[in-house]
């Protein structure tokens, strides 16, 4: 039985920040927020998805963000998003080039680490 995809992506969060993953998540990447399951909503968090992008925050108690570890989100106009991002004071960072992709990385309110790319 073969794996055929990722069904989400969950990433943690500290707690009580979610207005913070709103304003970054919705707010500026773009993927609106879904509610989440009643019986999970209790433990806070959010979700937000849009088609099969869906990436899911969780509360952690000893939260510790993920600096290297990182969804990498494909983008249709990274020069606008990356734009709109430096508006928002949300630091943007150059790697090294990959072949056939323009990206960067940058980290959400809580330090996760995210990757953003553009095909070429």
């Amino acid at each position: 039985m073969p794996i055929i995809a990722i069904e989400h992506v969950q990433l943690a969060m500290p707690a009580g920040r979610e207005q913070a993953a709103r304003e970054f998540y919705e707010g500026l990447l773009g993927i609106p927020e879904v509610p989440k399951p009643p019986e999970l909503a209790r433990r806070g968090g959010a979700w937000f998805e849009r088609g099969s992008l869906k990436v899911h925050l969780g509360v952690e108690a000893d939260f510790r963000p993920a600096r290297k570890a990182h969804p990498a989100l494909l983008v249709a106009d990274l020069e606008a998003l990356v734009n709109r991002l430096k508006q928002h004071d949300v630091k943007v960072v150059d790697d090294d080039p990959l072949e056939g992709y323009f990206r960067v990385y940058v980290a959400d309110p809580f330090g996760n680490r995210i990757e953003l790319m553009e095909p070429r």
